[in-house]
């Protein structure tokens, strides 16, 4: 598995726009339903939220160029997350909302990461944006989770530790709404500030 280490990315961090917004677009609300999407995975393979109904869904928005992506993918939360909790009515899917000639587009360049990451789960193309901007995705990475009913109950960073640096508890926010789920309880952190590269849409 590719490793990246906190040099290597600092090094490499001047070629990605960072962002930390405090808020996504109100186009995806917590409590309300998951806007609805059908994307194609870097094969050609078509995928479709309504065809997920009845499964917890975990969205991430990717891309591989991102210093942010590869810490989180190489030696940080993404490296095994996925893996780890698919199954058991959980589904993930990455999705790229990159457009043509921006940082991190293009099917080689995903295929490579994905399987140098050692990703199981499908990676969309959203090239032109549309699924991202219905989102309100601002980042990569970007996490939603998305109940059985379809019904949006978590948005915002995969965690409060940006590069694997900050002080205090790791909370792991994706983990966290998984697990509330699995309890039948509320979300107690439904929506966080997320952090990351900005999400490279056309324009």
């Amino acid at each position: 598995m590719m490793r990246w280490s906190l040099i290597g990315v600092a090094m490499i961090a001047s070629g990605c726009a960072s962002s930390s917004a405090t808020t996504t677009s109100s186009a995806a609300t917590i409590g309300q339903a998951a806007p609805a999407f059908t994307l194609t995975d870097l094969s050609g393979t078509s995928h479709s939220l309504s065809d997920l109904r009845g499964s917890t869904v975990v969205l991430e928005w990717f891309n591989p160029g991102c210093p942010y992506v590869k810490y989180a993918h190489g030696e940080g939360p993404l490296e095994d997350q996925a893996s780890r909790v698919q199954g058991d009515g959980i589904k993930w899917l990455a999705i790229n909302s990159g457009a043509p000639g921006k940082q991190g587009h293009g099917v080689e360049a995903n295929t490579a990461a994905k399987a140098a990451w050692s990703m199981e789960h499908p990676v969309l193309v959203d090239e032109d944006g549309a699924v991202g901007r219905a989102y309100g995705a601002i980042t990569t990475p970007q996490m939603y989770v998305i109940d059985p009913e379809g019904t949006l109950v978590y948005k915002g960073a995969i965690d409060n530790k940006p590069m694997g640096k900050g002080r205090g508890t790791t909370k792991n926010f994706v983990d966290l709404a998984l697990a509330s789920l699995a309890a039948g309880t509320a979300v107690e952190t439904a929506d966080t500030k997320p952090y990351g590269c900005s999400v490279k849409y056309a324009n």
